[in-house]
């Protein structure tokens, strides 16, 4: 099975291009890839399943202990002729830019991948081979396997490729071109999302293209051949139970693909529908998640949406029991403000005005501790998660407190017996959330029929 770990020295590098590239080559050649993406991100997987069809699974090294990281590598990899892993940022930027825990190498190390390094050779020569030394260097081991580079013309890759591979003993597997016509724009929370881009396909197959001319695929395989990773026992998913509505639509995107398998193992279908486009909540439903997204570029069109807005109010102050999640927690708050600075009534369960920041707020991983009993947690309990956001809200709740690794600590969140809404994105895998949140629309599927 053909298995690597994309990353780079630095984030800009060209990695999510690269992984784009590589993955429909490698479909093209008939290795049915999968993809993982390193850390917390929503984005890029979304690009993986545009050129896969598949889902692209969040392997987090913060959210999860390394057993749990492998089980969910194993699963996903699992009937597939190779996977291929994106990292993030830096290649050994993990826990507060100051710790490797979590960052690629990090991954690399506990899965046993070998890396193939991202590098654009720009304003750099002989300096570069001294940089990537370096990298090779710092950690052992540092599990690097090739170089590849990119936004390299082909006279740029002929110079350096001998240079680098005299230096540095890792061999330079190729390079992409400069391809004006295959650049993705970028806005505040990163690259526009897989579905905002025009013509993706076309972009995908010139990338595609490119790489199937100026890889040098049989050393690239040869490096990254190994044994596919041990699946361990697997419980058959159960049959549903219950039905638990899920916003999906252009405003609410970001949602973990494991999210959805842990609640399904747990015995509930997700029922999609969107609160941009629908007129109300699905039918015989017993719980509703709400996940992040973008609703702030979308207030409007969901604010007019006045009987979803009705729909969700009415279910939520019933008692339906709910999960909102950052742009989720926006949309249930009284108003939003949009990019213009407009602001535009919501559904109107919590406390509480969206607005903008005009910059990133409490971002990173935190540690959640509960105060007290709800739906989803015990008092007490801890759990990492994730905030990546620049809307704040006016009321942020304090059933929980929130604490980075430097030492920063703030209130957030609203919980009780059917609800838990905050910025904070929470990983469900691996946890007990899936299951508390299925009993929980069980028990009010059996209260209210």
């Amino acid at each position: 099975m053909i298995q690597f770990l994309l990353a780079a020295p630095r984030s800009g590098s060209g990695k999510t291009t690269m992984t784009c590239a590589l993955l429909m080559a490698l479909k093209r050649r008939g290795y049915t890839p999968c993809a993982f993406k390193s850390g917390p991100d929503y984005i890029d997987p979304m690009f993986h399943r545009a050129v896969l069809g598949v889902e692209s699974h969040n392997l987090d090294l913060f959210f999860s202990p390394p057993e749990t990281v492998r089980a969910l590598y194993a699963k996903g990899a699992s009937g597939h002729g190779a996977a291929v892993c994106e990292g993030a940022m830096g290649f050994y930027d993990g826990l507060g830019g100051v710790s490797d825990k979590a960052s690629a190498w990090h991954l690399a190390d506990t899965l046993g991948l070998p890396v193939l390094l991202v590098v654009e050779p720009k304003g750099q020569s002989l300096t570069l081979a001294a940089e990537l030394r370096g990298l090779d260097g710092f950690r052992t081991p540092s599990h690097l396997a090739g170089i590849l580079l990119n936004n390299c013309t082909a006279r740029m890759h002929a110079l350096l490729a001998p240079m680098l591979e005299a230096e540095t003993g890792l061999p330079v597997l190729g390079f992409l071109p400069k391809l004006p016509e295959a650049v993705i724009g970028s806005r505040h929370l990163g690259l526009y999302t897989a579905a905002e881009v025009e013509d993706l396909q076309k972009k995908l197959a010139a990338l595609a293209a490119a790489a199937e001319e100026q890889i040098d695929w049989p050393r690239l395989l040869a490096l990254c051949e190994k044994e596919p990773p041990a699946l361990s026992g697997q419980a058959e998913t159960p049959p549903a139970r219950v039905r638990i509505a899920v916003a999906q639509d252009e405003a609410f995107c970001f949602t973990y693909a494991e999210t959805l398998e842990a609640l399904r193992d747990a015995g509930a279908e997700p029922v999609f529908f969107s609160p941009l486009r629908d007129a109300s909540l699905p039918e015989k439903v017993g719980g509703l998640y709400l996940p992040g997204g973008y609703p702030e570029l979308y207030a409007q069109a969901l604010s007019e949406n006045k009987t979803m807005r009705a729909s969700i109010r009415q279910a939520v102050n019933a008692g339906l029991p709910t999960a909102a999640e950052c742009g989720g927690f926006l949309y249930l708050g009284q108003s939003l403000e949009d990019t213009e600075g407009k602001s535009w009534p919501m559904a109107g369960v919590l406390p509480g005005a969206g607005v903008r920041a005009g910059r990133l707020v409490r971002f990173g991983y935190a540690i959640l501790t509960a105060k007290r009993d709800s739906m989803l947690f015990r008092a007490g309990e801890t759990l990492p998660v994730h905030e990546f956001h620049h809307w704040d809200s006016t009321e942020n709740g304090d059933a929980f407190t929130a604490a980075k690794a430097n030492g920063r600590q703030w209130a957030c969140g609203f919980a009780n017996a059917h609800l838990y809404a905050g910025f904070p994105h929470l990983y469900w895998a691996g946890t007990p959330l899936p299951k508390r949140f299925a009993a929980a629309a069980e028990h009010y599927i059996k209260e209210t029929s």
